[in-house]
């Protein structure tokens, strides 16, 4: 049955899959989330403040794209493996606070 199929799924996900890439995970849900409630709440008051809108989605979108990256580069799975977790991880920052700089900056 489905739930079965789907007990099963989630059990494998969390004893094969490491902590640090279920955490991961759990950000790129929340990021996701964030930019979902974004897009519906402009679907149902309107875009008035556009700029704010296009730079707190853009910033989810960015965000998710980023950590996604992360989650390949950590994946030791993925051909990233050769790269360091923690040249990943400064990899990740450094893009971060970047792209962030650049999300602030359209804010106007």
């Amino acid at each position: 049955t489905q739930t079965q199929l789907v007990t099963r799924l989630w059990s494998g996900y969390t004893n094969s899959t490491p902590q640090l890439l279920r955490l991961i995970d759990a950000y790129l849900a929340a990021v996701m989330l964030s930019g979902a409630i974004q897009f519906v709440y402009v679907l149902l008051v309107g875009t008035f403040p556009y700029n704010s809108f296009l730079s707190g989605f853009i910033a989810s979108v960015g965000a998710f794209i980023l950590a996604a990256n992360l989650r390949m580069q950590l994946n030791g799975a993925n051909e990233f493996y050769s790269l360091s977790p923690e040249g990943a991880f400064a990899e990740f920052i450094f893009c971060s606070l970047v792209f962030y700089g650049f999300v602030v900056n359209f804010l106007g």
